[in-house]
């Protein structure tokens, strides 16, 4: 039987939740914090000698450029979708953020690039900077991700995939 309305759309008069825009906020800033980390040292050679985080190794800046990309890429999600956000998008945001966050917790603890160069490195204050931005910026991509996006709680919870199976059942 045919209906006037297909089930996956809800009526003109029903008003349509949107995703909070907090988590995006504390996602930007965390990006914005990790973005600055690669200008500082992160490692010192010794006491007169440090680097930055360009010198020491080139994926910290990449994945700086890489939140940035995933902060613009949300801002226009946020802005276009029916929802104000795109799950897919902030889980790959946040997975990123986790990565980067993992990544310079292990610099802090040994610092890479040093070992063929023989040389004693100890982590200086852009490793923690960048653990910091990372945290926040996982964080925030989290808190989005937790809100609203396919989610119809007015039409009840419908999983699409049961349905399918007691058609086949049938």
């Amino acid at each position: 039987m045919a209906t006037a309305e297909p089930n996956n759309t809800t009526p003109r008069d029903t008003r349509v939740r949107t995703a909070g825009k907090g988590g995006l906020g504390l996602a930007a800033v965390g990006i914005v914090v990790f973005n600055v980390s690669p200008l500082l040292n992160w490692v010192d050679v010794d006491e007169t000698t440090s680097r930055t985080g360009y010198e020491t190794d080139s994926l910290v800046p990449f994945i700086a450029y890489l939140g940035l990309g995933l902060l613009i890429s949300m801002a226009y999600a946020a802005k276009r979708a029916r929802r104000g956000q795109h799950r897919g998008l902030t889980l790959v945001s946040m997975a990123v953020a986790l990565a980067a966050t993992i990544q310079c917790i292990a610099f802090a603890l040994n610092p890479m690039g040093g070992l063929e160069r023989g040389d004693d490195l100890g982590a200086a204050l852009g490793v923690y900077v960048g653990i910091l931005g990372a945290a926040l910026w996982a964080i925030g991509s989290g808190l989005l991700a937790k809100e609203v996006e396919g989610d119809d709680h007015e039409l009840g919870h419908v999983d699409v995939r049961d349905q399918e199976r007691t058609r086949s059942a049938r």
